[in-house]
């Protein structure tokens, strides 16, 4: 089961799922958290870390019943939150094993001063999919064309009001009107010229984030807060993808040292890894779940890690879902 990250989709995990699913035999589950994507709840705007933990075991209990298959869960960043959350919290009986990719307690809690001024530098708007695809590569926020084309339609949505309309205008207007405050020194004819501007804009169809994250600030703290604790109580087998090891925080060094939890690094990578380099995460993804006797590669493939390839208690057979994934596979409601 993949959790993405905030601001995300189900689509984040597209091109990894592809991977993935040629290596080993799985299925494979990816959700649009509460908030977020094409899910709709009765209280979109509660992204508590116990309700979205929640949130999980009844899409388990829906998919299932009371006799779910042994489910392994892969979260990223916020989902990698959530996913500690929700195996802590016993939401999953048939939990089997945990990733946890680039994210941990100490670097979460010390980003979150400058998280809003992130989310303020963002474009409020884009002219197109294409265009928001553009800006999230350039940026380096995606660091993978293949991975941005699919990810951005999960993340951005029509504006659903006319941009001269309040609700949607502010943000722009602002930047317009600092625009020709500047230029006021130009004379009329710059003020001519943003004004017909302007009415280019009004005719656009815009595009816009699907979710404003800098308001669920007030729920950020209790994502991160006491994470890395809980992830080394969880008792399931545990794996760590990290972009980088200055990632690491006091508790998880010393747990990664007691042989707690397995850790891999993947640098030359963002902070969505798994969109970044979805072979080398899918990899490292496919190796553990055969160590840990999860499920066995296909056949064919190469197995990565010297030790046999043993029998599955995950597999249901062959089961493409990248499909599924070009549309966020079930969206919850509630």
């Amino acid at each position: 089961m993949l959790l993405h990250g905030g601001g995300h989709s189900a689509l984040s995990w597209a091109v990894f799922t592809s991977v993935i699913c040629s290596r080993i035999n799985c299925r494979v589950v990816a959700m649009d958290l509460r908030g977020h994507g094409d899910t709709k709840v009765k209280n979109p705007d509660d992204l508590s870390a116990e309700t979205m933990a929640k949130d999980i075991g009844k899409v388990v209990e829906a998919l299932y019943g009371e006799n779910p298959p042994p489910i392994m869960i892969i979260g990223h960043s916020m989902g990698g939150a959530i996913a500690v959350h929700t195996a802590a919290s016993n939401h999953v009986p048939s939990l089997l094993g945990l990733c946890v990719i680039d994210v941990v307690e100490g670097t979460a809690m010390d980003a979150l001063n400058s998280m809003q001024n992130f989310l303020r530098s963002r474009p409020k708007t884009f002219k197109s999919v294409e265009n928001a695809i553009e800006w999230s590569v350039k940026s380096g926020q995606i660091r993978n064309i293949e991975s941005a084309r699919v990810s951005m339609v999960g993340q951005v949505k029509k504006c659903e009001e006319p941009l001269s309309s309040p609700g949607v205008s502010k943000s722009i207007s602002e930047g317009i009107i600092e625009e020709e405050e500047e230029d006021e020194e130009g004379g009329e004819s710059n003020h001519k010229r943003k004004k017909e501007d302007d009415q280019e804009i009004k005719k656009e169809c815009l595009y816009t984030w699907r979710i404003e994250l800098s308001k669920t600030e007030k729920y950020w703290e209790g994502w991160f807060k006491g994470l890395s604790s809980l992830f080394l109580t969880c008792s399931v087998p545990k794996l760590l993808l990290l972009a980088g090891v200055d990632r690491l925080d006091k508790d998880l060094t010393i747990g990664q040292m007691q042989g707690k939890f397995q850790m891999q690094v993947l640098p030359q990578c963002g902070h969505a890894v798994h969109e970044d380099a979805p072979e080398k995460v899918a990899d490292a993804l496919a190796t553990f779940m055969v160590r840990h006797k999860f499920t066995e590669f296909k056949e064919g493939f190469p197995c990565l890690h010297p030790a046999p390839c043993h029998p599955s208690l995950l597999s249901t057979g062959d089961y493409n879902t990248t499909k599924s994934m070009m549309t966020p596979l079930l969206p919850t409601h509630s």
